[in-house]
């Protein structure tokens, strides 16, 4: 019963923005950093941006600092992940992960099965 759960992901074109849940299910994430990875067909996933427990922490891979931001709300149990002027390599499925506030997906100890990003004009 304990489960990440996805969602928020479809069609966005070239500049536009798309906004990614991640919900817990039977288990809270506040004692938990999350991270939001992205594997594209044939890539390696990728570790995008993460968050500590408290919120207070967030780190990001440098290609999407200054587009994306991370941010949680524990009384939700929610973490988000909003995207801002997308690019097509930003497409592929998005996975949340609990564990540490970590961009390698070694260190994550929970995954959801992810929520496809697909950018296209």
């Amino acid at each position: 019963q304990v489960q990440l759960v996805e969602s928020g992901g479809g069609l966005a074109q070239p500049g536009g923005s798309l906004r990614l849940s991640c919900l817990a299910s039977g288990f809270t994430l506040d004692y938990y950093g999350v991270a939001w990875f992205r594997q594209a067909p044939g890539k390696e996933r990728v570790g995008v941006a993460c968050i500590s427990a408290s919120g207070s922490r967030t780190d990001y891979a440098d290609s999407v600092k200054g587009r994306f931001a991370i941010s949680r709300d524990n009384a939700k149990n929610t973490v988000y992940l909003q995207m801002d002027n997308l690019k097509p390599e930003d497409a592929g499925l998005y996975s949340c992960a609990a564990g540490i506030c970590s961009l390698r997906p070694g260190a994550m100890i929970n995954w959801g099965k992810g929520t496809p990003v697909t950018i296209s004009s």
